[in-house]
């Protein structure tokens, strides 16, 4: 699957029935959370039933197209599920209670309730929502696909305005001729990463450099009148300074992942855990900016496109060991030099690359692992708070459209 993303252009009283479709959304999916919590075994059918018991009973919920609600009945079971499974799973500390939610962003259709344009740059929503006809700008291609292979619409409401998405079933998987290489990969603070052949890429800290212009917009919205026009002016610009922060490290690590994988047969990496190095309040706003997780994502992506081997493994003691005689070198985080008494010297994540690697080729049960669910998601710090759609795009890739 891939995800076609467009700006959608309207007017505003078609934004306006987006907003009342989304806060619909937000209604139905909320409902079946309570459904859910005042009824013991209920099952993910019987809150698909429960959407058609709400439309019955309230018309604004009716004037929804009908997948849209199952739609949204999908997203509460899919956070039930995810709170079993935690559980099941016995994973530590919080499991992920199902909470309702307090700010919608999207709504999303299947397969109906939306007709494109033949020229497929607009599309018309014919539900009683009365959204109409949004024109679509864009770089995809979208007329190179077929109407069938278009899975899923989603409507999503962001800090600069309004985007439509595409979910396209389609192949993607490309064949590249083989390098003979393999590289194994050390992130860190101080350079975004070091390969086991000891090149460094710089950390471009996106987050500290925006962080100026983020509180010069953060003063503007504490100076307003709660409740103005003035403020919300001031919350949409702030929004959108954050959102470009979060575009401009996404877009680093896809670029990044996409060359490394190119250049490299087999890449190696750590599974790092970031939901408990956040834990470290000294150091979770530089670990939240690097954006490991996002880097990882898009390797294991390239790699499955392109039939690179992608290997995670596990990062303990890979800093202290001596890559060259494997005995155990204990050193502070402030050492950044690995000096053993066989005659190794080397960088401290050079060291720590060359071990990653060397796990890597031993452990060929790892190859192909994947960060579903005991991977953190830790790496929000550059959106609002609900602005994210994390949850809900993280079995979809999205490209650029450069590539």
């Amino acid at each position: 699957m891939i995800i076609l993303e467009f700006k959608a252009y309207g007017k505003k009283t078609q934004y306006s029935a987006i907003d009342e479709a989304i806060r619909t959304v937000k209604f139905i999916r909320n409902s079946c959370i309570r459904l859910w919590l005042d009824n013991k075994g209920t099952g993910k059918y019987d809150l698909s039933k429960y959407c058609k018991v709400l439309a019955k009973q309230f018309p604004f919920a009716n004037e929804l197209n009908s997948s849209a609600r199952q739609a949204a009945s999908e997203r509460a079971w899919s956070s039930i599920a995810r709170f079993y499974d935690n559980c099941k799973k016995k994973v530590p500390g919080k499991k992920g209670f199902p909470k309702f939610q307090k700010r919608g962003r999207s709504v999303e259709y299947k397969q109906s309730g939306w007709k494109l344009s033949p020229d497929k740059k607009s599309i018309t929503f014919t539900d009683k929502k009365e959204i109409g006809k949004l024109k679509l700008k864009g770089t995809w291609d979208l007329w190179r696909f077929e109407k069938k292979q278009i899975k899923r619409v989603r409507i999503v409401c962001r800090a600069d305005g309004y985007y439509v998405q595409f979910c396209v079933s389609v192949d993607v998987n490309e064949e590249l001729e083989s390098t003979g290489k393999t590289i194994g990969l050390d992130v860190g603070l101080k350079d975004f990463y070091t390969d086991s052949d000891g090149n460094t890429e710089p950390n471009p800290r996106f987050y500290r450099t925006g962080e100026k212009r983020l509180k010069f917009y953060q003063r503007r919205v504490s100076r307003r009148k709660k409740g103005s026009a003035n403020r919300k002016k001031a919350i949409d610009r702030l929004g959108r300074q954050h959102l470009r922060i979060s575009r401009q490290r996404e877009e680093h690590a896809k670029r990044l992942a996409r060359c490394v994988i190119w250049s490299n047969d087999l890449v190696a990496y750590e599974d790092l855990r970031v939901r408990n190095l956040v834990k470290n309040h000294c150091l979770a706003k530089s670990i939240n900016d690097a954006g490991w997780y996002q880097f990882r994502k898009w390797l294991e992506h390239f790699g499955t496109k392109f039939g690179r081997i992608t290997v995670a493994v596990n990062p303990a003691y890979t800093s202290q060991n001596c890559s060259q005689c494997g005995e155990v070198v204990t050193k502070s985080l402030s050492t950044r030099t690995h000096t053993c008494k066989c005659g190794c010297q080397l960088d401290r994540d050079h060291n720590a690359a060359i071990n990653i690697l060397k796990r890597a080729l031993s452990t060929v049960g790892h190859t192909g692992t994947r960060i579903h669910d005991l991977n953190a998601l830790g790496d929000l710090s550059s959106t609002l708070p609900d602005s994210g759609l994390v949850e809900q795009d993280g079995s979809l890739s999205k490209e650029s459209p450069s590539f």
